[in-house]
C-alpha cells in the first residue's frame, strides 16, 4: 500500500523491550522547531487517514480537491474537536504506518463524523503483516496531551476501560460492520474478531499502540539536533518510558509505546486549526 514521504524520525526505536518504545523527532530548521513542515507532511495523510478505502481509490485529477476538502471536514466532525484530540488520532495513524508499514483495516475518524460519533473505543484499527506471515490487528489509543504524566494517567485508564471482554465484543462487532470491504485483509479480520473466536485466541495476534504528546523541557531549550539535543531526548524518552512501565498497565496487554516531545501544543494547534479550515472551502 503506498504512503506519503516519511517525515517523522524515530531518535528512540526499540521492540525488544516490553512495552517497546519509539520516541518521535521533528527536528529543527532555521534554529526553530519544524511544527510547520509536520502540519504539512501531516496534511498528505488527511484523505489516508479520513476517508475509506474505496474512496481513496477513487482519487483522480477530478475529484481530488473535493475528496481533499471532505477529508479536512470529516476531522471537526467528532466530539474531540474541543480539545482537538482528533490531532492525536492523525499523528497514531502516521506513526504506525511510517514505522510498522501498517494498513488501515477502518477509517475510526469517516464513522465517528459520519455517525454521530456512535463509533467508541480504540482510536486506530490497523494491521500489521507480521514476520510468521499472519497479521496482527493494532488497536491504537491515543492522548495529544501538554503533560506527559496527565496523558500517560489517562491512557492507562482507557486501556483497562477498553480490555474487557464485553467491551472488546462490542468493539469488535462495531469494527466487523464497519470493514470496507476494499480492504486488502477484510476477510481474514472478519473472521478473526468473530464471535466464533475466543478472545483469547483474538489477543494473541492484538498489539495496542499507545500514542502520547507532551510539552518537552529538551525540543525547547535546543535550537538543533546536535549531540547534547539528541542526548537530552534520548534520556528524556527512556525516563518516561520508566515511568510508564511503573504504571498499573493491563496484564496480557502487547503495548507499544509511541512518544512525540512537542515545543508548544498551542502553537502546533493553530497551524493545523489554520491549514485544515483553508482545505474545507477549498
Amino acid at each position: 500500500m503506498e504512503k506519503p514521504a516519511a517525515f517523522l524520525t524515530p531518535r528512540v526505536h526499540n521492540v525488544s523491550i516490553d512495552p517497546s518504545l519509539t520516541g518521535l523527532c521533528v527536528g529543527y530548521e532555521d534554529k526553530k522547531w519544524r511544527y510547520m513542515p509536520l502540519v504539512e507532511s501531516s496534511l498528505a495523510w488527511l484523505p489516508e487517514f479520513a476517508l475509506k478505502e474505496s474512496e481513496r481509490a477513487a482519487i483522480a485529477s477530478h475529484n481530488c480537491v473535493e475528496l481533499m476538502r471532505k477529508a479536512a471536514r470529516k476531522v471537526y466532525k467528532s466530539k474531540k474537536f474541543a480539545n482537538r484530540g482528533e490531532f492525536g488520532e492523525l499523528f497514531l495513524h502516521i506513526a504506525t504506518r511510517e514505522l510498522f508499514d501498517s494498513i488501515p483495516a477502518i477509517s475510526k475518524i469517516y464513522y465517528k463524523s459520519s455517525r454521530n460519533d456512535t463509533v467508541k473505543g480504540f482510536d486506530s484499527v490497523h494491521v500489521v503483516q507480521a514476520p510468521n506471515e499472519e497479521f496482527e490487528l493494532w488497536l491504537g489509543e491515543s492522548k495529544f496531551y501538554s503533560n506527559a504524566t496527565d496523558a500517560a494517567r489517562d491512557v492507562v485508564k482507557e486501556l483497562h476501560d477498553h480490555s474487557g471482554i464485553d467491551f472488546l465484543r462490542d468493539e469488535f462487532l462495531v469494527i466487523s460492520d464497519y470493514i470496507d470491504d476494499a480492504s486488502e485483509f477484510a476477510d481474514e479480520l472478519k473472521e478473526l474478531i468473530s464471535t466464533q473466536t475466543s478472545i483469547d485466541d483474538i489477543f494473541s495476534r492484538v498489539r495496542i499502540p499507545v500514542f502520547l504528546t507532551y510539552e518537552s523541557d529538551c525540543v525547547s531549550k535546543h535550537e538543533n539536533s546536535n549531540a547534547a539535543y539528541k542526548k537530552q531526548f534520548e534520556d528524556e524518552i527512556s525516563k518516561l518510558h520508566e515511568k510508564f512501565c511503573q504504571r498499573d498497565l493491563p496484564e496480557n496487554l502487547s503495548i507499544h509505546l509511541f512518544l512525540m516531545p512537542l515545543a508548544k501544543k498551542a502553537m502546533l494547534v493553530k497551524a493545523l486549526d489554520d491549514k485544515l479550515k483553508v482545505w474545507q472551502t477549498i
